[in-house]
């Protein structure tokens, strides 16, 4: 009886992960061994405040997850201690909070391992890659600066061309006043 209720509630965490795969659009697994408790709070909190879920998962039920999320690719980086940072709203949130964590603590303990963005995965390299990204927000500032830059430039040569316009009718005024 009581196997029957561990496998029910491996089902149930494989259901729930595989979901949660299957809807993130950003994820990083890393290694967590030697992370001390006063920093993985700290990490929880800054990951929470951004509303990154942050879980340490069995790395036999991600594997039946990912799998059945048609996830491929995954089971190479499922060796070892595992957590998983997962994001359904921004995909490059928790590639950047993981990695400036480890960066701003000097965390030798916390190691990337691999990343999924879209469905796809990414190795460390990808994931580091996306975290050197800037933030949505100042790429959309950066498209729209771009966007606007002709229009502004566009507004200062019609204003160029009134300008001059007014400059030669003064001085055909002032040349008619004098004559």
């Amino acid at each position: 009886m009581a196997e029957k209720a561990v496998r029910t509630e491996k089902q149930a965490v494989v259901t729930e992960l595989k979901e949660k795969l299957s809807n993130t659009k950003g994820a990083v697994l890393a290694n967590y061994r030697g992370l001390n408790v006063a920093q993985d709070t700290k990490l929880r909190r800054k990951l929470r405040e951004a509303g990154v879920e942050y879980r340490v998962v069995k790395n036999t039920l991600t594997r039946i997850a990912a799998k059945e999320a048609g996830i491929d690719g995954l089971d190479a980086y499922l060796e070892g201690p595992t957590v998983i940072a997962l994001s359904t709203t921004d995909p490059a949130a928790p590639a950047k909070l993981l990695s400036d964590f480890i960066r701003e603590n000097k965390l030798q303990a916390l190691e990337i391992k691999a990343g999924l963005v879209e469905g796809k995965v990414v190795d460390v390299a990808g994931v580091k890659a996306l975290a050197s990204l800037p933030s949505r927000e100042v790429l959309v500032a950066q498209l729209l600066g771009t966007m606007q830059a002709p229009i502004a430039g566009f507004v200062r040569v019609l204003q160029g061309n009134l300008s001059n316009l007014v400059y030669a009718l003064e001085a055909v005024r002032k040349q008619k006043e004098s004559a």
